[in-house]
């Protein structure tokens, strides 16, 4: 491939994982508001067809970023530009302050990486898989490989030809989390887990960031992020729709208002319905209602219903999820921004 779109040398299905021969303790210096992720109007087509379109993020040190979008919505393609397997024909994109493609060596000695297609040796064990990459991290691995191991439920003396999907989620999770990265990027990383493992894994993030450290969550899977992550964007294809805190998406959401109508027919009530509120579903007497305006401003008009019953909540936000995207025209919605 020529010019922009190429891939950078001719790397093995696991380097995402490992990196060149350095050691990682490199200290760079981390402020508590450094970008540790930055990228402005980021853009990269694959020939023809659309990959990324002005792709701009600014995640902070300590930050659980989520990063949602359907499959295809450009994700993979932005996370191979951030590791630098992928070269930008416009835009920038750095990880602690170094450029993504010329700086790409130096910078993966402080990034763990799972890639949504992890593919690991057949023929090694888990413990032999631990030593090749700690040889090229140049880095004592043990201690940290074994609680993984630990926390995972993974048998280290298994042969990768053995294991289940979920047994090689996990030693791809260990060998990437195992230097302790400053920067954890994960494409789907729950992928093939179970519940339990699923949590653990959350946990286990959890404790990465209050340790001042960054993980990059990518996923197709709202409710994943929304346990884990405080902030996220979504993707649409390629472009940006929505950057900003999921205490905003929540706002955005608005108000479920379920109502069970007490006589009569309902029918005239789609003629009556206050600015921001629509009907959502009817379901015999009961009725639910999408209130965008506030709620509280509806309850005079709501007290003037023949109603026996109604109840107030937020909305899945699954639902909101769905609407960005449908077929429209893709605009960035801004969060809360900081």
């Amino acid at each position: 491939m020529r010019g922009g779109n190429r891939l950078k040398g001719s790397l093995p299905r696991i380097q995402p994982i490992i990196s060149p021969n350095h050691s990682h303790r490199h200290g760079y210096p981390l402020s508590g508001l450094m970008g540790v992720i930055e990228t402005n109007n980021l853009t990269y087509r694959y020939g023809p067809r659309r990959g990324v379109d002005a792709v701009s993020l600014n995640i902070r040190e300590g930050s659980l970023y989520g990063f949602l979008g359907p499959n295809g919505a450009g994700k993979t393609t932005t996370i191979r530009v951030l590791l630098g397997f992928l070269h930008a024909r416009e835009g920038t994109a750095k990880i602690l302050g170094l450029d993504c493609w010329s700086q790409s060596a130096q910078i993966k000695r402080d990034v763990g990486y799972v890639p949504g297609d992890l593919r690991l040796w057949p023929w090694l064990d888990g413990r032999a898989a631990v030593k090749m990459v700690a040889s090229v991290r140049d880095l004592n691995l043990d201690r940290k490989a074994r609680e993984l191991a630990d926390l995972f439920e993974l048998d280290l003396g298994v042969k990768v030809r053995r294991m289940s999907k979920g047994m090689r989620q996990k030693l791809g999770l260990i060998l990437a989390m195992a230097h302790e990265p400053k920067l954890l990027i994960l494409d789907e990383p729950s992928s093939g887990l179970d519940p339990l493992m699923q949590d653990r894994l959350l946990d286990e993030l959890r404790s990465v960031a209050r340790q001042g450290r960054t993980v990059f969550f990518s996923s197709h899977t709202l409710s994943e992020v929304e346990r884990l992550c405080e902030r996220l964007a979504i993707i649409r294809h390629g472009k940006i729709v929505f950057d900003g805190e999921l205490a905003a998406l929540r706002a955005r959401a608005g108000h479920e208002i379920t109502l069970r109508w007490k006589s009569g027919s309902p029918d005239t009530l789609s003629h009556a319905l206050p600015a921001g509120v629509r009907i959502v579903s009817r379901d015999g007497p009961d009725i639910l209602l999408h209130a965008s305006a506030n709620v509280v401003g509806l309850l005079p008009w709501l007290s003037t219903l023949p109603i026996d019953d109604l109840a107030l909540g937020r909305p899945d936000l699954e639902s909101l999820f769905r609407e960005f995207y449908q077929d429209q025209p893709a605009t960035t919605a801004q969060g809360s921004a900081t």
